[in-house]
């Protein structure tokens, strides 16, 4: 038995769930994920998962060598590296929003493959909460202050936000110059799927942040969708500068109340504790730093 395979194999079918979706994950037969899972429990004299026709998960003993196996595994692939020349490799899984990858991410990203030739990316764009350990990802970009404690968060950026809305709109209700002209408008509203969270409109005045909660005839859950019904002329919304910067430049969306801003907007890469000193994810979330602090990124005025 290859036992560092095995451990591997153990982590990824924790991690995931379940043994097939391990076997796809590592890109090996299924029967083999099966038998090495066998082994491993014969070697160690132990019982390290719980099977059932729904799912698969540790035993206490399992849950143990699993916490066991993750610091192993860091170890073992930050001590290789060190003798490679420091050229990290292997498959990186990344999640982010998918304006963020859309428009800052993907047209610098040569940039980080030409650097980094023997690391493969692959990465999801959405904008869905994701459980890193559950799907096997490996470092996820996420806006806002909802963090999660079990995870190492690395700030990227505070983005600047504007307040938008449709030139159509605008010449159906006045444009507002304060906050107190807000007075018959009516807003898009976002949502979370996950949470059930509703996010209204929000003025950073003096230290405060005033939430102002309008009327809505739309909600979304998506910030494509978000800008979408700003666009059909459904009212007002708030969104990072970046993101709409293009629409704005096009004519397609206006600016208004640009003497009372929303607030900043904190962005941040987070990662599982185990894979703090792993070298592809070090780079990566290094390089995505430098990227956010750019003049040109975006994501400031």
């Amino acid at each position: 038995m290859d036992r560092f395979n095995a451990m591997l194999v153990f982590t990824r079918i924790v991690e995931l769930g379940g043994f097939a979706k391990a076997a796809d994950s590592l890109h090996m037969p299924r029967a083999s994920v099966t038998v090495l899972i066998k082994q491993l429990e014969s070697h160690l004299g132990v019982q390290l998962l719980h099977r059932t026709t729904r799912q698969v998960s540790p035993t206490l003993d399992g849950a143990a060598y699993y916490q066991r196996c993750v610091r192993l595994l860091s170890d073992l692939e930050e001590s290789e590296g060190l003798f490679r020349g420091s050229q990290p490799k292997g498959t990186l899984r990344v999640e982010m929003p998918s304006a963020v990858g859309r428009l800052v991410v993907f047209p610098a990203l040569q940039e980080f493959t030409r650097r980094y030739p023997l690391i493969e990316l692959e990465v999801g764009l959405n904008d869905r909460p994701v459980d890193l350990i559950r799907e096997g990802v490996d470092c996820v970009i996420r806006g806002g202050l909802t963090l999660d404690d079990s995870l190492v968060a690395r700030p990227l950026v505070l983005m600047d936000q504007m307040t938008c809305a449709s030139p159509g709109y605008l010449h159906s209700h006045a444009e507002p110059h304060s906050l107190e002209d807000l007075s018959g408008h009516q807003m898009i509203e976002y949502f979370s799927s996950a949470s059930g969270k509703r996010y209204g409109l929000e003025f950073q005045i003096g230290d405060e942040v005033r939430l102002i909660d309008l009327p809505k005839q739309v909600s979304v859950n998506s910030a494509e969708g978000y800008l979408a019904a700003c666009t059909a002329g459904y009212g007002l919304v708030q969104t990072p500068c970046y993101h709409v910067a293009q629409l704005v430049r096009d004519g397609l969306l206006q600016e208004v109340l640009n003497d009372c801003l929303p607030p900043r907007l904190a962005l941040t890469a987070l990662y599982p504790p185990h894979r703090q000193l792993s070298p592809r994810v070090r780079v990566f979330v290094d390089w995505l730093v430098d990227l956010c602090s750019r003049p040109d990124s975006g994501f400031t005025r």
